[in-house]
């Protein structure tokens, strides 16, 4: 569920089905499934079929609880929803007026940041508690002002920006701050630019990405189809309060704790990756880029392919006609995710390219898998009536789905003969995609690397089928008639889009999309769902399990212990996300999670994914740490093993939990900088809380994951002056001691000792007061229940 919480004044809250887990494309189909025009029929049809249990469960809620509002699966994802339809800005409650707010779970929450909302993301743990009744704590923040100026060239895109300013605030470290954008460059941006800036907050760490209202922000309003009077009464009290913005008077600029910089002008053509979001490399260098990447050490810009294999090349035959694939093959290319389709100027700018490409005679190899999942109905809508959606069709970008799909890994599988081909010549294929997280392992088993970009440089990186081009030397492709066709020929000018967007982006489209939002699904319609008080847990289901966390549970909290000779369950290093915590993408077959449901009587057809199983905490547990590309410094490759100690011997890790259970072992995980970035994913806490885990010991932590892991009951420790597990030298194989006093205080120093002899200071990550007292009552949804039965 995302945004669960959002406040609608008097009106229901939204819960929306359609989240980056659910909408699973099949895993049993080919490419050419997709091409077809039934595909999002099919699509939507399959989500029922796959996810009814999960959606009675959603619908049984909506009866039992108050003030509770369904938006069915197949509207589209909830943040572009949030921006075009249910942000108020101002809200007015029986003539009281104030500012909206909005928290919601999912980090990407933070995308209303955009439209002057102020909004962040909050972990599934945190949010479950808020709808019990519990307020939200944090740390007074540091707020970062980011000053822009001067004016996107024609040939960049605001996904060009918000990956350069990704990479700046990552570099400088923002994590936990709150980032307001201002400067004469904002007014040259419009509200969709600035929502995909404010959607990656959290791949540059920040806390909100925060555009105040102006003359823009307004116009928006008035765009989307928000009630005229709404809209007078917003801008006359935001200037009556002072929050109003006019961003080319420096006077109205507020006083910040630090002040950065960017010169729009300065913005070229760019993708993130290979593997992580924040590894910005331009266009004009990808070429170059890439080449390095092979031969580096693995690494995050590394796969350490041997010199003598650089030119692996593997022929292989497709619908009759033979191809070659080669290291920088593209096999994926995805405009998808929340980030980008909420945007027109891109989605109409790939429209137009794929117009142009089309008339020049210009295609994509039909075994390069193509998908268009827009983030709501409008971008359909507007798609159409430009008449651009025929050649996004030709080239093979066919409508799949309103929903996170690729982002999160539901791509589905690629053709047999391409995965064939790229594991015997154990290449580095690649998937290019308009999302905004690449995580390793993420988007395809068979990918292994992955670039973020525009919607427009997706379709020209699948017409070219690789990333080893430099688009300003080299050809796309050659016409009709043989002469060569460059990306220039072929990219649409900044006044054609305006003129396309000015023309065919209007009110009436947003009203139509949303006045019949709630109705729009016939088979969401249909469903039945028991109208008992409680919940009539089914003990067969495979998708929803009644949950373990308060099994045991007293009336009284027990007395905080100390971690006594635990074992490390891994050892991991930088940048560990809450995808290699707790993948949601496919259930491999050899997995424990696929033995368990095979022993349930499933077929491996059945699996679904570990996100659209995460009501079954004997799956999740099983998922926990499961990620094909999770680096183990236990273990000599990626993958989801460990080592089980003294034993020595190499296991799942799954496995290796419940035999340190067995063993009465307690557990720790070793972890290096910004442990747990990524989605705000409360199964990533809620896992290895699980397994057995009672501390995480790491260099620093990602802000919401840190929150979960206080929210289950496991310590948050971050090591202190610079030390690492190298400095101190500790291998992870010894047992560790924590003491932790009765008096514990937020963000006191404790000591963790070895059975080596080693004795380090490290910080207690439990931020405030109100955290202190969810630890002490083993999380925060024990805290609430027992609040809830004195």
């Amino acid at each position: 569920m995302r945004d669960a919480v959002k406040s609608l004044g008097g009106d229901p809250s939204l819960i929306n089905p359609v989240c980056p887990a659910d909408l699973v494309i099949d895993h049993s189909v080919q490419v050419d499934y997709f091409r077809s025009s039934e595909a999002l029929t099919r699509n939507q049809a399959m989500e029922m079929e796959r996810n009814r249990e999960r959606f009675v469960f959603l619908k049984w809620g909506a009866k039992a609880f108050k003030n509770m509002l369904i938006v069915p699966p197949g509207c589209g994802i909830v943040h572009q929803v949030n921006l075009e339809y249910l942000g108020r800005v101002v809200f007015n409650s029986g003539g009281l007026l104030y500012p909206d707010s909005l928290v919601g779970t999912d980090s990407h929450t933070t995308m209303i940041n955009g439209l002057g909302i102020v909004g962040w993301g909050v972990g599934g743990i945190e949010a479950e508690a808020v709808m019990l009744g519990q307020c939200i704590s944090m740390v007074l923040p540091q707020v970062v002002g980011y000053k822009l100026t001067g004016v996107v060239s024609s040939y960049a895109t605001s996904t060009d920006v918000v990956l350069t300013i990704t990479k700046h605030l990552r570099q400088v470290g923002v994590v936990g701050k709150f980032v307001e954008f201002f400067g004469p460059g904002v007014a040259q941006l419009s509200i969709a630019d600035r929502a995909t800036i404010s959607n990656m907050c959290p791949e540059y760490g920040a806390t909100v990405g925060y555009f105040p209202v102006d003359d823009m922000s307004i116009k928006y309003l008035r765009q989307t189809g928000r009630e005229a009077g709404s809209v007078e009464m917003i801008e006359k009290y935001l200037r009556a309060v002072g929050m109003f913005r006019d961003y080319s008077n420096s006077e109205q600029d507020p006083a910040f704790s630090q002040i950065l910089e960017l010169d729009l002008s300065t913005v070229v053509p760019s993708l993130s990756g290979p593997k992580r979001p924040h590894d910005r490399v331009s266009v004009s260098d990808m070429k170059t880029d890439f080449s390095q990447c092979l031969q580096n050490k693995v690494g995050f810009k590394g796969f350490q392919i041997p010199a003598d294999k650089h030119g692996a090349s593997a022929p292989f035959s497709y619908e009759g006609k033979d191809y070659t694939l080669k290291h920088g093959s593209v096999v994926i290319s995805a405009i998808t995710s929340c980030t980008n389709t909420s945007n027109p100027s891109v989605m109409l700018g790939a429209g137009l390219l794929a117009k142009k490409a089309c008339e020049r005679g210009l295609s994509v190899a039909p075994y390069i898998k193509t998908s268009l999942s827009p983030g709501s109905g409008v971008v359909t809508y507007y798609l159409k009536e430009s008449g651009v959606i025929p050649y996004l069709e030709q080239l093979g970008f066919h409508l799949v789905g309103y929903g996170c799909m690729t982002c999160i890994g539901n791509s589905g599988p690629l053709p047999e003969a391409v995965t064939t081909a790229v594991e015997q010549a154990d290449l580095v294929a690649v998937g290019v995609l308009s999302g905004n997280r690449n995580f390793e392992g993420r988007i395809n088993p068979h990918t292994r690397a992955n670039y973020l970009t525009s919607p427009p440089l997706c379709i020209a990186y699948a017409i070219a089928g690789t990333v080893l081009i430099d688009f300003e030397k080299e050809p796309l492709g050659v016409d009709s008639s043989g002469s060569p066709v460059f990306l220039k020929d072929i990219w649409p000018t900044r006044a054609e889009l305006q003129e396309v967007e000015r023309q065919y982006v209007v009110p009436a489209m947003f009203r139509d999309t949303y006045s019949k939002i709630t109705e729009s699904n016939s088979s969401w319609n249909e469903l039945e769902a028991p109208d008992s008080q409680l919940y009539p847990w089914d003990p067969k289901s495979t998708y929803i399990k009644s949950p373990p966390f308060f099994d045991g549970m007293t009336q009284d909290p027990p007395a905080v212990r100390d971690v006594e000779k635990a074992a490390v369950l891994l050892n991991l290093g930088d940048s560990v996300t809450t995808d290699h915590i707790s993948p949601a993408g496919s259930i491999s077959r050899t997995s424990p999670a696929a033995r368990y449901l095979s022993s349930r009587g499933m077929t491996p057809r059945e699996f679904n994914s570990y996100g659209a199983r995460r009501g079954n905490d004997s799956v999740m547990a099983r998922g926990t740490f499961a990620n094909i590309r999770l680096v183990n410094k236990f273990m000599s490759k990626p993958g989801p093993k460990t080592l089980h100690f003294p034993s020595g011997e190499s296991m799942d890790v799954f496995d290796a939990a419940e035999r340190y259970r067995s063993e009465g072992r307690p557990l720790i995980v070793l972890a290096g900088k910004d442990y747990g970035s990524g989605s705000s994913r409360d199964w990533a806490a809620k896992g290895p809380w699980m397994l057995g885990v009672k501390a995480v010991v790491a260099e620093s932590f990602e802000r919401i994951h840190r929150s979960n892991l206080v929210g289950m009951g496991i310590l948050p420790l971050q090591f202190t002056d610079g030390a690492t597990t190298e400095t101190l030298r500790l291998t992870g194989k010894e047992f560790y001691s924590v003491q932790v006093p009765p008096q514990l205080k937020p963000g006191q120093l404790l000591t963790v000792k070895t059975d080596s002899g080693v004795s380090v200071e490290v910080r207690c990550r439990i931020d405030t007061d109100v955290e202190l007292t969810y630890y002490q009552h083993g999380g925060i949804l024990n805290y609430m229940v027992r609040k809830m039965s004195k």
